[in-house]
């Protein structure tokens, strides 16, 4: 077999999809293995176990990963220090003033990651211009280095003023650190973000220092089994801003990694949109333990110039998804009012929902999903994982008699419950931001996606469901369209009349060559890197900027009038109007991209006989009134290009389910995708209201 196989793994909260490119005939495989979330890298070398390649027959392996997520989860991250300038020591704890919740006298904001013990100050400081104010104070340093190794630090993350304008002083206290605390790894800011706003970069490099020796030990650990297994290829892990890096990119700048789990999804849902020519989406990836809603515009995800978790920024470009506690694992539980509530607790993926039969006794998603008869035990999920509907009613059973409920009509409110917090998230990327929903498709993938979509498209008034091929696995999918990426930015706060194209170009030919020089190192020849400039823009007196492209043909002259035009329609785009008022620049943008070989989805062959029959049917509980309501059951590996089905129908395959309903009519597309067109008259008595 040539040794230019493909793989991606995607480590979920339950379970780790798998999607393997086989370059001689084109195929696309998909697979699923149980997450170990107590070794984390035993669950990924057991997805190679699936592969039907050999490790050394692999030439690419992508690979996404919430390690360093769930370490801010559970703030179980390294115990760390952050060292600024003299005088400026509570930047971080500080934080900016604005309250998020005016009206709620209960709300506290989210713990930080540090406290002020952990806070630490060095006598330097450098001018926003670069110029040094205050020269660096070695001996000042060493103290402070001395009292990090003394005190047992992990790591630290070393923020000091205006060090994006010059990074000398940052760069020396790294070699004090080294000298004096040789064992604790050290993040710099100005090599996560060149840009101003003091507290965005020191809460950037605090998250990097936070997560590092998590992440550094995980891949080494990985990388040395990979190596034992025989895999030579190129390893690369996907980022937070929709690309990819190589794996020792990551080891060194961890926090590109933490919002990168629902990255090849959103990926994935770019390359579908333009091969279907639908340049409009709402993607819903519901997996094990979230479900992540992000927006396909013009055929390109939305990007935003930085993110928040959990309300601590993180500096770096970014994909905006909206991610909300709402899986398959998610367990239904009843609040101090006796209300019945679903999530953001999970069952995860040990010991995961109880009809699993893997020890879990709390009910879940997934528990009511076969207990209504969306799931069924004849369909293993994976190929491997049967589900046992006796240990779902047994979860369901004591909730259910506290609500004086059936279990039936307990599973049914679950399922209502989940759908109607999709619909939250999915209002708040469109209708919370001036966008209404009926103008796109909604692309559903991930585990739980085809069990809902059908419910939330209806409720939204969103006209059309797409499930693409392979759907459970997608995000895994989009993985292995994920070029490899690295951003570079410099602030250049300036009048947008008054910007000197001169000097405009040597700052991009200068990060450029940077650029140039780090992807030749990742093994990228020239033909295969692009340079793309854009820049930060902003009506004067505002606090945000839009990001527009940089003209590149534009002459000097023009150059300000095609910025102006550009920040114009993306302003209101994005914010539903134009002034008048001056425009100004503030950063100017680079992203370098080393392109990688993208996979095509291979074409599904036309039924030219025969007639597409269901393989049995499945008793849905619609209501008490209507509990065992017949839909038919399909099996999706069966169907061709051009198939039609009516609903109601259950159409079930390797990695996910598809539900719709009566009167919703479905057609399998060119490359496999089943496009449902929903019906906004349903009858009353196939949907209940919840009370």
């Amino acid at each position: 077999m040539s040794t230019t196989s493909r793989l991606a793994i995607d480590v979920g909260g339950t379970f780790t999809d798998v999607v393997e490119l086989l370059p001689d005939t084109g195929e696309l495989r998909f697979d699923k293995v149980p997450t170990t979330p107590d070794a984390p890298t035993r669950g990924v070398i057991n997805a190679f176990g699936v592969a039907r390649a050999a490790m050394p027959e692999i030439g690419m392996f992508t690979h996404g990963t919430t390690l360093g997520l769930n370490a801010l989860l559970t703030r179980t991250g390294a115990r760390t220090a952050v060292i600024g300038t003299k005088g400026f020591r509570d930047v971080y704890l500080l934080g900016r003033t604005d309250r998020r919740t005016n009206y709620d006298i209960t709300y506290r904001k989210p713990a930080a990651l540090l406290e002020r013990y952990d806070t630490y100050e060095v006598t330097e400081r450098v001018r926003f211009d670069g110029t040094v104010h205050t020269p660096f104070d070695v001996e000042d340093a060493r103290r402070v280095a001395a009292l990090i190794a003394a005190r047992g630090y992990q790591s630290v993350a070393v923020a000091f003023l205006h060090s994006y304008a010059a990074p000398e002083h940052e760069l020396r206290m790294r070699e004090v650190l080294e000298e004096t605390a040789p064992g604790v790894a050290v993040t710099l800011s100005h090599e996560l973000s060149r840009e101003y706003r003091e507290y965005e970069r020191t809460s950037t490099a605090v998250l990097d220092a936070y997560v590092k020796p998590i992440v550094h030990r995980y891949l080494r650990s990985l990388e040395g089994e990979l190596a034992a297994g025989g895999f030579h290829g190129r390893f690369l892990m996907t980022r937070s801003g929709g690309g990819a890096m190589t794996a020792l990119a990551a080891r060194e700048q961890p926090v590109s990694l933490i919002l990168s789990g629902p990255a090849g999804g959103v990926i994935g849902a770019a390359a579908l949109s333009r091969l279907l020519d639908r340049p409009n989406l709402i993607t819903i990836d519901m997996g094990g333990t979230s479900l992540d809603a992000s927006l396909i515009l013009d055929s390109e995800p939305v990007l935003y110039q930085g993110a928040e978790f959990e309300q601590m920024p993180i500096n770096t470009p970014s994909l905006y998804i909206h991610t909300i506690g709402a899986g398959g694992g998610s367990i239904a539980w009843l609040d101090e009012a006796g209300a019945l509530q679903v999530g953001p607790q999970s069952a995860g993926a040990a010991p995961g929902p109880a009809s699993y039969g893997r020890g879990g006794t709390a009910p879940t998603f997934t528990d009511a999903a076969l207990a209504i008869g969306y799931l069924g035990g004849e369909t293993p999920l994976g190929g491997r994982l049967t589900l046992d509907a006796s240990l779902a009613d047994k979860a369901l059973q004591p909730v259910a008699a506290a609500l004086g409920m059936s279990v039936q009509g307990l599973a049914r409110g679950i399922i209502r419950i989940s759908n109607t917090k999709i619909m939250g998230a999915v209002r708040a990327i469109t209708v919370e931001l001036g966008r209404d929903p009926k103008d796109f498709a909604l692309l559903s993938f991930g585990g739980g996606g085809g069990l809902v979509a059908v419910d939330v498209a209806r409720d939204l008034g969103i006209p059309t469901v797409i499930v693409p091929p392979g759907q459970g696995a997608f995000s895994a999918f989009g993985m292995l369209m994920a070029d490899v990426q690295h951003d570079f930015a410099r602030t250049l706060v300036s009048p947008l009349a008054g910007l000197d194209p001169a000097a405009v170009d040597a700052s991009y030919r200068e990060m450029e060559a940077e650029a140039q020089a780090l992807l030749s190192e990742e093994g990228f020849g020239e033909g295969s890197r692009t340079m793309v400039r854009s820049l930060d823009v902003r009506y004067a007196g505002q606090e945000h900027s839009v990001t527009v492209p940089f003209p590149a043909d534009a002459d000097a002259a023009d150059m300000a009038g095609a910025v102006e035009t550009s920040f114009a329609r993306l302003h209101e785009r994005q914010y539903g109007h134009v002034m008048d008022d001056p425009i100004e620049v503030t950063t100017l943008r680079l992203r370098a991209v080393g392109a990688v070989d993208k996979p095509a989805l291979p074409p599904v062959a036309a039924r030219t006989s025969g007639e597409l029959r269901p393989e049995g049917a499945r008793a849905v509980y619609l209501s008490d009134d209507r509990p065992d309501a017949p839909y038919a059951l399909y099996t999706r590996e069966a169907l061709l290009a051009g198939d039609v089905i009516e609903g109601p129908a259950v159409i079930a395959e390797h990695t996910a389910t598809t539900v719709l309903h009566a009167g919703d009519g479905l057609v399998v597309g060119s490359y496999g995708e089943l496009v449902i067109s929903v019906n906004h008259q349903t009858e009353p008595g196939d949907r209940e209201v919840i009370r």
